[in-house]
């Protein structure tokens, strides 16, 4: 599997299927072993005599001074080792070579190792270095899953690399209370393909007895009313030691106005990495957040560790959810939930990742008799007003005994007067697993709350039960579209998806032809959902023409989708004088124009024509003769338009060419020859432009992807880039900045 972004080949990155991407630097030698993570195969670098061994790659890769740059691999082996990224100039000589720190034990196992650092003044290029020590020759270590390239960040975080990662430095932590804070490489055991894992950790080691902590230096800036969570990887000294995670928010002068804590379990399964969350609503006066973690009853010398740390805009259940994800998620602990009646004991699960649909824990509901308790969320502010409906969820799992489960929500108006419940649906547990129940409930009258409520009805003594991943949404049409007349193209909104299954998204005209609809992959056939709400722009949907959508969702393995259609829309097509010329991959750049003169079609064919002598009439051999072929002649009107066109037509790509219902020519996908820009006349200030594009009809592309920002936010530039100087070196134009594109 290929990393994303990596600068080296697959073959170097996971040495199949050979070793031509290494070469020894020192006191080794290489060869090709088995037993691999990505594939089978694995890098052998075998000691020639005892001291320091180190390996490296054969090629040099470009790299900017400035900027920082990140590496890892998967190890294994009998002695400790390190990886660095060896720094040249553009004469091949060595500038530095930033290390890691070695790691703290030997293992022989598969575990990750890595280093990041800035390339420094003069630095044009960079190897990948990799080292041990054995004491004798003849003593293999092993290496696999290898990368250099850009730092690989979570998406969405609030914090930067230096403080999410540990790779660089330190920095991005200081101690707090009775602690101190260096870094350390201990073994971990990340997924092979948990890019995210580094091997560098914050370690918070305890000067004395009692409570120990540390917090983050960089405090992004946090929105008023914004649920957010906060996540790390938290490595506790002891089984038993008390270890915790905290949000934390400030107010524009960084006074600390409000704190959410999650606990880690005690005691956790074992010895190992445990990711502990904690979730908040930023304050009204809240101006920025950081996070703290430490061990309350610490012993002196004891270490707590942190790896992967983030901060982001907390995950909804559901899309239009009113449940903060704190009453969501149960992770650290049962938030706003009640038990008005019964005698059922309502908690958060334990041990950590026992039961679990989302995150690491659960509500658990225990009840000693077999009797019937209600237990309650919060009210939350349900906007609509009576005649709208919204629908309540939990995911739920049985753990012991038997349950009937009945789901309503109960409602309140603003001055907190039970208006009684709606809704009201019962169901059991057909066997173990994770279960969606759902109700839709109607909103009474004056009602403005809304809370979800459970009847759980214990079959047996000790039954025991989990919910997870509740919410509650205003019910809206589960598909919407709309058309933009502006942009020439159609929204159409899915919501309620299920997520886990795949969907393909056709277009349908009133011929009834089906044309697969294009998403960030390319055309959406049987793709994964990893959304309950998706929003579809369809930039290629025909100018004039009734159409609908039809939507299949394909549970894994199955052999017929289930389906929904959308109501019928229409793009209006305009002046027939315009026409659209558009980019199916990038829709920023699409553009109408005002047509000149339309193409005179050429199809063209290749035939060999052979006079038989003695016949009339020749043998001619053809091929299949081609497509439309002429030249579209356009005005630019503006030196705006002038330069739209030219960077429209600046990729090269295929293009799809719209023209009004009725004007002789169906929607084609064109290639563009050399294009012609002339001159009307006038003076040397008039903008308009004639314009000849020579036009090949070519097939619909089939995998170029509708390009966006992947979840990207200005958040994320904000957390990469200290100043818009760092921004203009990096990337060319605003849509680089956009799609992520970087210069170099």
């Amino acid at each position: 599997m290929a990393i994303p972004g990596n600068l080296l080949s697959a073959t170097t990155s996971e040495v199949d299927p050979n070793t031509s991407g290494w070469t020894s630097k020192l006191n080794c030698t290489i060869s090709k072993g088995t037993g691999g993570r990505v594939g089978d195969g694995c890098l052998i670098v075998k000691s020639v005599a005892a001291g320091e061994v180190q390996a490296r790659t054969v090629s040099s890769y470009p790299v900017t001074a400035g900027t920082v740059y990140q590496c890892f691999a998967d190890a294994a082996g009998t002695v400790p080792e390190r990886i660095g990224i060896r720094w040249l100039s553009a004469t091949g000589s060595e500038i530095s070579v930033t290390w890691s720190l070695v790691t703290t034990a030997a293992y022989s196992g598969w575990h990750r190792v890595g280093v990041a650092g800035m390339a420094p003044a003069g630095a044009t290029q960079a190897q990948l270095l990799l080292s041990s020590t054995p004491g004798a020759g003849l003593i293999n270590h092993f290496w696999e899953n290898l990368y250099l390239g850009l730092p690989i960040r979570t998406t969405g975080n609030l914090f930067g690399f230096g403080t999410e990662s540990s790779e660089i430095d330190a920095s991005g932590w200081t101690a707090e209370v009775n602690a101190s804070v260096s870094r350390q490489v201990p073994i971990a055991l990340w997924a092979v393909d948990n890019y995210l894992g580094g091997a560098h950790t914050i370690a918070v080691t305890a000067t004395g007895a009692g409570n120990a902590s540390a917090v983050s230096v960089d405090r992004p800036s946090v929105t008023p009313g914004t649920d957010y969570l906060a996540y790390a990887y938290l490595n506790p000294p002891t089984l038993a030691a008390d270890c915790w995670l905290e949000l934390r928010f400030y107010d524009s002068n960084g006074n600390q106005i409000s704190a959410s804590r999650g606990t880690l379990v005690s005691p956790p399964p074992g010895s190992g990495w445990y990711r502990q969350r904690a979730s908040g609503i930023a304050p009204v006066n809240a101006a920025t957040c950081s996070v703290a973690a430490g061990v309350n009853g610490a012993s002196a010398g004891q270490v707590l560790r942190l790896e992967s740390v983030v901060v982001m805009v907390a995950p909804s259940a559901q899309a239009g959810t009113v449940l903060p994800y704190a009453d969501t998620a149960f992770e650290q602990g049962v938030a706003g939930w009640t038990r008005p009646s019964g005698v059922a004991v309502i908690a958060r699960s334990t041990p950590w990742g026992q039961a679990s649909y989302d995150g690491s824990y659960s509500m658990s509901v225990t009840s000693a008799t077999a009797t019937a308790s209600v237990v309650r969320s919060a009210r939350f502010a349900t906007p609509g007003g009576v005649g709208t409906s919204y629908r309540a969820q939990i995911l739920a799992s049985l753990g012991a005994g038997s349950w009937t489960v009945n789901l309503k929500v109960r409602w309140y108006d603003a001055s907190n007067l039970d208006l009684g419940t709606t809704g009201g649906t019962s169901y059991s547990f057909p066997g173990a697993g994770w279960y969606a129940m759902t109700t839709d409930a109607s909103v009474p009258a004056t009602a403005t709350q809304g809370a979800i409520e459970l009847t759980l009805t214990a079959g047996a003594t000790n039954s025991a039960m989990y919910v997870d991943w509740v919410a509650l949404w205003q019910t809206l049409p589960l598909t919407a579209v709309a058309a933009v007349d502006e942009t020439a193209s159609i929204t159409l909104t899915l919501r309620e998806l299920p997520v886990g299954q795949s969907i393909s998204v056709y277009r349908v005209g009133v011929d009834g032809v089906r044309t697969l609809v294009r998403g960030p992959s390319g055309l959406l056939d049987k793709e994964p959902i990893t959304s309950d709400l998706m929003i579809v722009e369809d930039y290629e949907a025909p100018l004039g023409a009734a159409l609908y959508y039809r939507i299949e969702l394909w549970p894994d393995g199955a052999t017929t989708p289930s389906t929904r259609t959308s109501d019928t829309v229409t793009i209006t097509a305009g002046d027939p004088n315009w026409a659209w010329l558009k980019d199916p991959g990038a829709p920023q750049r699409n553009r109408r124009f005002l047509i000149s003169r339309p193409p005179e079609w050429q199809r063209p064919i290749e035939q060999s024509v052979y006079r038989v002598k003695g016949r009339r009439n020749a043998v001619v051999l053809s091929g299949v003769r081609g497509g439309l072929e002429g030249d579209l002649a356009l005005w630019t009107q503006t030196d705006e338009e002038r330069a739209g066109l030219h960077w429209l037509l600046d990729s090269g790509n295929v293009l799809l060419w719209q023209a009004a219902p009725g004007m002789g020519v169906a929607d084609m996908y064109v290639t563009v020859a050399q294009a012609t820009e002339a001159r009307v006349g006038g003076t040397a200030m008039e903008p308009w432009r004639a314009w000849t594009l020579p036009l090949t009809e070519t097939d619909m592309p089939v995998t170029t992807g509708l390009g966006g920002s992947a979840g990207r936010t200005w958040q994320d530039v904000l957390a990469e880039f200290d100043t818009w100087a760092g921004l203009l070196t990096t990337y060319a134009s605003w849509e680089g900045v956009l799609l992520d594109r970087r210069l170099g």
